[in-house]
């Protein structure tokens, strides 16, 4: 009889696995202890074996692909049983859910016609002879999806002149001015101060006096006539363009052309900034613009000194004012290129357990430096005997190990309702891989000695990097050590590795002056930072377990009675 094989959970955190590869394929003959496949975890690529005899009658996920934990991947059987009951039985439940989806969407499908039909099938408006132009918000920025007019410049019936300010309007990243493109009369103003729209929305009608606009707002509603609808995206784009040519190269007037003209109006300058000006008494043209091609923006305005204008001293008769040279800057051209590229399951799994951790667990830091100038010393000395080359990053280990046997209160996990005390310790060793994060654990490391731990640490981390690390070596532990000093970090910050309580970021020994004796002299100090969860773990227990740490490593000795 034909039995489904499932996508097992190979690991405490695994949700879904990838198929890296299939070693068998349908027809094959399967016994019992055959390798199946290798399956792409969160922490490493495993083999899946089978646990049947017979022959591979159907696969059901390809190479590449995820699929989740207990989840259907092939089927082994009797050569030639017929295995589409089976596989409709056990995908019963799936497909209504996938059926549901489809005539949900057949039916958002088939609603979209009907509700374009009726919209199609309202009076068209005819909206050719209407002297008026709708503004709709425009899209200010690249993350824009709506804007807030934070206050009108302008009132209903107020005349409008091409370039004069509509309002302002707040984006997701700045207050900005809304300026006109329009000249007329402001006939509607469909959005009130406060109130959000959506980009493309509709916020105000311009046009000729006694326009009957709303006719133009009744064909906005109903899609408009067959004769706008052909002509909106043009006159739309025609806008920022006139904008641009305002601004661009092709303007005649200047800045330093408008400097020698009395009269302001010829001076470029924002609508905001113009009515500032005439408020204040200010002459645009002794005011300098930073805008684009020197144009005049609110700031310059509220920066401007007139004392500092009339200040300046003038040249003397026939004698040539002082040029400044411009600056020309290069120009430079570049292509903004990215790619996209797929996370691996370890990926998804670290960043979920993370934010998971950092979002739930009230984190605190406690922070402190330790004097390794002993620890130097101790280790020299221990090389000289030791089998296998012991590490600072061992005895951090170690000293963490023994100083979580006196502190049983930091070596705790949180359960919710209940705290886990554990008896045991286990220290999880942080290993940067290429796809990542592991931590394989070095268990009961109160208990070894110091080349036993390097000698252990060493052999799990070349596993991790290679992807060998099983279940058993990753699993369990009850506290965490992160070190990135070798890699010339001096203090950072590590965000706990669930269910632990505790995790500790060690930095790098870096020369200090301290002192000592009353006297200067240097010093080799590392910082070590115990980020901890508050639900779980009090400040004053994770004080006093950094304290015995603390003197662990600054008279090492003491690791070794």
């Amino acid at each position: 009889m034909a039995e489904v094989i499932r996508m097992p959970k190979m690991s405490d955190t695994m949700e879904e696995g990838v198929i890296a590869s299939w070693q068998v394929k349908v027809g094959d003959k399967i016994k019992s202890g055959d390798v199946l496949a290798e399956v792409e975890t969160d922490k490493a690529t495993m083999e899946l074996e089978s646990y049947q005899d017979g022959v591979l009658l159907h696969i059901g996920v390809q190479e590449g692909d995820a699929v989740p934990v207990n989840a259907i991947i092939a089927v082994i059987g009797e050569k030639g049983e017929d295995v589409s009951s089976l596989l409709k039985e056990e995908g019963g439940a799936s497909e209504g859910k996938s059926e549901d989806k489809k005539e949900a969407k057949e039916e958002q499908k088939d609603a979209a016609p009907q509700a374009k039909a009726e919209k199609k099938a309202a009076p068209a408006v005819d909206v050719s002879k209407i002297k008026a132009s709708v503004i709709r918000m425009p899209k200010m920025s690249d993350t824009m999806q709506e804007g807030v007019i934070a206050a009108w410049h302008k009132k209903v019936g107020d005349k409008v002149s091409s370039g004069d300010l509509l309002a302002e309007v707040e984006t997701d990243k700045a207050t900005m001015e809304l300026e006109s493109y329009e000249d007329g009369v402001l006939l509607h103003i469909g959005i009130e101060e406060g109130n959000s729209v959506p980009v493309d929305g509709v916020i105000a009608v311009i046009g000729e006096k006694g326009a009957d606009f709303q006719a133009l707002l009744q064909a906005e509603e109903t899609g408009g006539s067959q004769e706008e609808e052909a002509t909106e995206a043009p006159a739309t784009a025609k806008a920022p363009a006139e904008a641009a040519s305002s601004n661009g190269q092709g303007s005649q007037p200047t800045v330093q052309a408008a400097a020698s003209s009395a009269d302001d109006s010829r001076v470029k300058a924002s609508p905001l900034a113009r009515k500032m000006a005439e408020e204040k008494g200010y002459t645009l043209s002794q005011i300098k613009g930073t805008g684009p091609d020197g144009r005049i923006v609110k700031k310059d305005v509220e920066d401007f000194k007139p004392e500092a204008a009339t200040a300046q001293p003038q040249a003397a008769p026939g004698q040539k004012a002082d040029k400044q040279p411009s600056i020309q800057l290069p120009q430079v051209i570049g292509e903004e290129r990215f790619e996209d590229r797929k996370i691996s399951q370890m990926r998804k799994t670290i960043a979920k357990r993370l934010a998971e951790s950092k979002f739930t667990a009230p984190h605190f830091y406690l922070t402190m430096e330790i004097d390794m100038d002993k620890a130097i010393s101790s280790r020299e000395s221990l090389n000289q005997i030791s089998p296998v080359k012991i590490s600072y990053n061992d005895m951090v280990i170690k000293a963490a190990a023994l100083a979580l046997r006196k502190h049983p209160d930091v070596n705790v996990s949180w359960q919710g309702d209940t705290m886990r005390y554990n008896q045991h310790v286990n220290i999880g060793v942080a290993v940067a891989v290429p796809e990542g994060l592991l931590v394989p654990v070095v268990r009961f490391a109160d208990t070894k000695t110091l080349s036993h731990i390097s000698a252990e640490v060493k052999d799990l981390g070349g596993k991790a990097k290679n992807k060998q690390l099983q279940p058993k070596d990753w699993e369990g532990s009850t506290f965490t050590i992160s070190n990135l000093g070798m890699f010339g970090i001096d203090e950072f910050t590590a965000i706990i590795n669930p269910p632990d309580a505790c995790i500790m970021a060690v930095g790098g020994i870096k020369q200090t002056p301290v002192v000592k004796d009353g006297q200067i002299v240097p010093g080799n100090i590392m910082k070590v930072t115990l980020s901890c969860d508050h639900r779980a773990v009090d400040g004053a227990v994770g004080a006093a377990f950094l304290q015995t740490f603390k003197g662990l490593l600054e008279d090492p000795i003491r690791m070794l009675v």
